[in-house]
């Protein structure tokens, strides 16, 4: 089984780093970006399950990321993470697709738990997307329809 891919995408090295350090601990492969275009040169560049973002970045705000992203891996799950929560930040993100939305400073334990839930979310969408084509294909196949 293949490992699941993080991105975590953070101004602050020291959140990078804390972040980064704890889900490889956990067994996930992680990778980091300091700002939106480098998150989206990444996944550009290749398959993230997941990221986890910082609603502020230096060339863009995180919600404008969300957008990117989900053009870029349609299927990755996002989490928004903030040091500056507030009623309007949580709506736009979750308005742009948000799969959660943490603040800061966020507990690893929370963090990890969040992550977790997500790319199990995931691998659910997953499962049930091929269940269903099998079974088109199966009724296909049986009506001689191809």
């Amino acid at each position: 089984m293949m490992k699941e891919k993080i991105l975590v995408v953070d101004d602050d090295v020291s959140v990078r780093t804390v972040f980064s350090t704890e889900l490889v601990k956990a067994g996930y492969v992680v990778e980091a970006a300091e700002s939106g275009k480098q998150a989206i040169e990444k996944a550009n560049a290749g398959f993230y399950n997941l990221a986890l973002i910082d609603i502020r970045l230096p060339d863009m705000q995180g919600t404008e990321l969300l957008v990117a992203l989900k053009q870029t891996t349609p299927k990755m799950r996002k989490i928004i993470v903030t040091g500056y929560p507030d009623v309007k930040n949580a709506i736009d993100a979750l308005n742009r697709d948000a799969d959660g939305y943490l603040t800061k400073p966020v507990a690893l334990d929370t963090l990890l738990t969040k992550v977790k839930e997500q790319l199990e979310i995931q691998r659910g969408e997953e499962e049930y997307g091929q269940k269903k084509s099998e079974e088109f294909f199966v009724t296909k196949l049986r009506k001689n329809d191809f």
